[in-house]
């Protein structure tokens, strides 16, 4: 591994943790030395990288920091393709947009030699998924940023119709249904919604009281808990 690739690995191994880290610990996943770890520590911030910490204190590298990129391994650019093309072939037509406009933007900074890996990635999606969603999707994607309640209509599989005011912090993109993952006040429990079920959507102004990642992470629970 060269040095220039040693150096983006510590700036990703950093990116992944939130609090401080001890330099013996990144070297230890680096396979380097601590002496060799504290001069890469000294090159980044030398070169403006936001890393704060010190020896004994550990490290972590300030949010935000946007690393230009200089490299993308071969499968790297295949994920960026692949996931690109395939939101792109989605009903959710602002999400589609988005993903064919982010591709755009990565492509315009890369190098001319990755550039031309991007654009002869053979990574093929097949046609635009035939999902008939019922709701525009964007307005429940927007709730969930905000941690706005949702009020809806919903029918369940035996066509029982049910006015629900829901929690939503997810949304699930399976291959021809999308499901809202939210907390049903009238159930008092975490339940899933198919977005093809839904009708009357309203983004409501309120403001659910529990945070997004609270109910995420709640939710996660659940799913682990054996039955």
């Amino acid at each position: 591994m060269s040095r220039a690739e040693r150096l983006l690995d510590l700036i990703q191994i950093l990116r992944r943790h939130r609090r401080p880290v001890s330099g013996r610990s990144l070297a230890g996943e680096m396979g380097v030395s601590i002496r060799t770890l504290y001069r890469d520590i000294a090159t980044l911030q030398g070169q403006g990288a936001p890393i704060e910490g010190e020896a004994g204190l550990g490290y972590v590298l300030r949010p935000g920091f946007m690393l230009p990129p200089l490299m993308f391994t071969d499968e790297e650019i295949e994920a960026i393709v692949l996931g690109s093309r395939w939101v792109a072939k989605q009903p959710d037509w602002r999400l589609a947009n988005a993903a064919t406009d982010a591709l755009a933007k990565i492509a315009a900074v890369l190098p001319d030699d990755l550039r031309e890996e991007l654009d002869a990635s053979t990574l093929l999606v097949g046609s635009r998924t035939e999902v008939t969603e019922g709701i525009d999707l964007g307005v429940v994607r927007q709730a969930i940023r905000e941690e706005r309640k949702l009020s809806f209509v919903y029918r369940d599989a035996g066509g029982a119709a049910s006015e629900r005011t829901v929690w939503p912090f997810a949304l699930g993109f399976f291959d021809k249904v999308r499901v809202v993952a939210a907390w049903c006040e009238m159930r008092q429990d975490f339940r899933h919604f198919r977005a093809d079920r839904i009708s009357g959507l309203n983004a409501t102004e309120m403001r659910y009281p529990r945070r997004r990642q609270v109910l995420l992470k709640e939710w996660r629970a659940t799913l682990d808990t054996p039955t």
